[in-house]
């Protein structure tokens, strides 16, 4: 009995994302019901024709109901009883939602790049909503004003893992039109160094072009580091050898995040450390320890490589042990997987996205209503208004990562500050950005 549950959840629950997993069985029955794998052995081409008709019109019909329990989540987080929505005891797990989203509309969109509907044996997986999702999420973006901030992971969502971001890039002239309508742009990385010299080695093909570019001074400087999570910041600047200042924390820090104390962020460091050590230990990795200024972690011995199941267990090890500390219910912390190495570092994505939102101070405009397609809901009654004027608000702030899994995933906390785009690679990053330019083209045209 405790075995299978040790299989069944502990090793498994935190790899999954459990809207998307629900979306995903929703979706399951249309295929079942109406999918006809034996029309590969009919000549007749109508009857597959039908059965892609029929199983669009269907799941369509699912996308529209799920937009409708969103809406009404949406209301409900208006009305501080966002527990008792319906979304909410369907899916347990479900957290806030900044916009609403356009699902219906974003499956019609991915259906006719990816032909969901008109697969017979394979039905609508993890990825093709996943990728819905972020469809949905961008045209709710575009359709409700200007996107005033966009931020990035690194590693797998701007350029391969353990790599850097070359000249050749096809992201950058993708990030470089963005800032030429004024968009700002922060790098939100786990990478925490205190020297603008290696952040510039790691991003060396962005800053340069921008460098280089003929976009005015004040728009150069809409591009921010944030290193360690949220524990280091640097700024975009022409005049540095490494196009890079740092600014002291005193500039940029949060309220709160003046509050956390340097006996605390050792005291919980320290815990981590032992909990780490113990990993090796008991499983013989072949690692070491590597304690930084506001991070610890193992990185493999020379020419080694860890296995998934080994970080898996030691961020679920050193996640644990935090949880139950009394320092670690005292000072936010996150204790992530980078693919070959463990890390814990003070804060998370969540405090390094509002450092970003607070560190451009920009007043948003004020939400307007934004038309719902079928729909007589009131999605301006429904969105959460921003609580702080000093920042830009999280339905006007986008996060783009590759790590949205609920442990070991350290772009998850970024949920809880802003909307989300889940990506797998930094391909599908591209793709994203270009299916932004092409949505807010379109709209613009359609005003027109």
């Amino acid at each position: 009995m405790t075995t299978r549950y040790r299989v069944e959840y502990a090793l498994k629950s935190h790899r999954r994302d459990q809207l998307i997993e629900w979306i995903k069985g929703l979706l399951a029955v249309p295929f079942v019901l109406h999918s006809q794998p034996t029309a590969v052995f009919e000549p007749q081409r109508g009857t597959t024709d039908q059965m892609a008709t029929i199983a669009h019109r269907r799941y369509g019909e699912i996308m529209r109901d799920v937009e409708e329990l969103i809406n009404d989540h949406i209301a409900h987080q208006q009305a501080g009883t966002h527990e008792r929505s319906k979304l909410k005891m369907l899916v347990p797990s479900v957290g806030m939602f900044f916009t609403p989203l356009y699902l219906h509309d974003a499956f019609v969109y991915q259906d006719n790049r990816r032909f969901i509907s008109s697969r017979r044996f394979v039905p609508p997986s993890f990825n093709d909503i996943r990728l819905i999702l972020n469809t949905s999420q961008v045209m709710s973006l575009t359709r409700g004003g200007p996107i005033e901030l966009i931020t990035f992971d690194g590693d797998v969502t701007l350029y391969d893992d353990g790599e850097s971001l070359t000249e050749d890039n096809p992201v950058i002239p993708r990030i470089l039109a963005l800032m030429t309508k004024g968009t700002k742009i922060g790098i939100v990385t786990a990478a925490g160094y205190t020297d603008a010299r290696r952040y510039y080695e790691r991003l060396h093909g962005l800053l340069d072009a921008i460098y280089a570019s003929n976009l005015p001074s004040t728009y150069k400087q809409n591009l921010i580091i944030l290193g360690g999570e949220s524990n280091y910041l640097f700024k975009f600047s022409e005049g540095e050898p490494d196009r890079l200042k740092f600014v002291p924390r005193k500039e940029w820090l949060l309220d709160d995040m003046v509050a956390w104390q340097d006996a605390d962020i050792t005291e919980l460091l320290d815990v981590a450390e032992i909990a780490l050590k113990d990993c090796i230990t008991t499983m013989r990795l072949e690692a070491q320890i590597l304690r930084k200024e506001r991070a610890v972690g193992i990185i493999p011995l020379p020419g080694k490589k860890l296995f998934r199941e080994q970080l898996e267990e030691t961020v679920l090890v050193a996640q644990k042990i935090l949880e139950i500390s009394p320092v670690g219910r005292r000072l936010p912390f996150c204790a992530f997987n980078g693919g070959n190495d463990v890390f814990v570092d003070i804060g998370d994505k969540s405090w390094g996205v509002r450092a970003c939102q607070h560190f451009f101070a920009c007043v948003p405009t004020p939400i307007s209503a934004i038309p719902i397609h079928g729909r007589s809901a009131s999605v301006d009654a429904a969105v959460i208004p921003n609580p702080d004027p000093t920042s830009i608000a999280g339905a006007k702030t986008l996060h783009v990562g590759d790590q949205f899994l609920s442990a070991g995933a350290n772009d998850f906390k970024a949920r809880l500050a802003c909307t989300t785009a889940w990506i797998a690679n930094p391909a599908e990053t591209v793709a994203l950005l270009d299916e932004m330019c092409e949505l807010d083209e379109a709209l613009s045209r359609k005003i027109k």
